[in-house]
């Protein structure tokens, strides 16, 4: 079932701040999962001869990830806590955003083991996935 996230300021759930933030919104937040947006602007440090980088899909996922942990620990009443990218599996960049590109980022936590975070993400323009990979992110307690 959908929550509603009308209203939330991501930079609420994650702590990245500018010029980092590459999350624009909410879109949907699921039991085990979250879906984020992102306009992909000229001007984002990862942005480059007109196309989103594959260093910018990364933390895309990784910055969706923390919203996810985030949304948890505030709907929870604790503090949003920090969490760092241990590792990075099965990455598979089928092609590069271009700038002004509309993305949606879904990451599905898979499992959690002590502090560390198993999720699957994906980026999708329009209906096609344009990227995935598995993460492994530790958190901070």
């Amino acid at each position: 079932m959908d929550m509603d996230v009308s209203g939330i300021d991501i930079r609420e759930l994650i702590p990245q701040r500018e010029p980092m933030v590459m999350v624009g919104g909410l879109k949907s937040v699921k039991e085990n999962s979250l879906t984020s947006s992102l306009i992909i602007s000229e001007d984002n440090i990862f942005s480059q001869d007109g196309y989103f980088r594959e260093e910018g899909l990364i933390e895309n996922i990784a910055q969706t990830a923390a919203a996810m942990s985030g949304y948890a620990s505030l709907k929870g009443g604790s503090k949003v806590k920090k969490g760092y990218i241990g590792s990075i599996r099965k990455l598979l960049v089928y092609r590069l955003p271009r700038v002004g590109s509309s993305i949606e980022t879904t990451v599905e936590l898979q499992g959690n083991v002590m502090n560390i975070d198993i999720v699957y993400g994906a980026v999708r323009l329009g209906d096609s996935v344009i990227a995935e990979c598995e993460m492994r992110i530790f958190v901070e307690e």
